[in-house]
C-alpha cells in the first residue's frame, strides 16, 4: 500500500502519467455517455473508405513529402465539424485538446493531428469531386447530439 502511494506521489511530482491514467479517463468518458463513442458504435466508418479512395485518387506521387492522412480519419474530422459546428482552426485545436475527439478518431495522445489547412484541402477535394453533395447527411448527425 505504501509502495503504491509512493509511486502515485512520484508520478505527480515528475508529471508523468501513471500506467492506468489514460484508461481511467477513457472509462470516465464512457461512463458519462460520450456521444462520439455511441456514434462510433452505430456507424461503421470503414464503409466509406472505398468511395473516399475512389473520389480522392491522386496522380502517382513523386518521392518526398509527407504521406496523406488516412481518408477515413479525415472524413471523421468532417463529421466532428458538422456535429460541433467547428471552423477548420477550431477543429485542429479541439482534436489536440479533447480526449473524446482523439478516441473517436483513433489517435493516441502522441498522434499526428491534421492542421487546419489539411482539413480545408480535404473538404475542397470532396467538393470539387462533387462527393460532398452525397455526404450532406452529415448535417443530420447534428441531431444525434454533439
Amino acid at each position: 500500500m505504501i509502495h503504491c502511494l509512493c509511486i502515485a506521489a512520484e508520478a505527480m511530482v515528475t508529471g508523468q502519467p501513471g500506467f492506468f491514467d489514460l484508461s481511467n479517463r477513457y472509462e470516465a468518458l464512457s461512463a458519462a455517455g460520450d456521444p462520439l463513442e455511441r456514434l462510433a458504435s452505430v456507424i461503421d466508418f470503414e464503409v466509406f473508405r472505398g468511395p473516399l479512395v475512389a473520389v480522392l485518387r491522386r496522380s502517382p506521387r513523386g518521392k518526398g513529402g509527407r504521406p496523406p492522412f488516412d481518408p477515413v480519419l479525415m472524413f471523421k474530422i468532417l463529421v466532428l465539424q458538422a456535429l460541433y459546428s467547428l471552423s477548420d482552426e477550431a477543429t485542429e485545436f479541439q482534436i489536440k485538446d479533447r480526449l473524446s475527439f482523439q478516441r473517436f478518431l483513433g489517435l493516441g495522445l502522441d498522434g499526428t493531428v491534421p492542421d487546419a489547412t489539411t482539413v480545408w484541402l480535404f473538404r475542397e477535394r470532396l467538393v470539387k469531386a462533387r462527393a460532398i453533395d452525397r455526404l450532406r447527411w452529415l448535417r443530420l448527425l447534428g441531431q444525434f447530439g454533439g
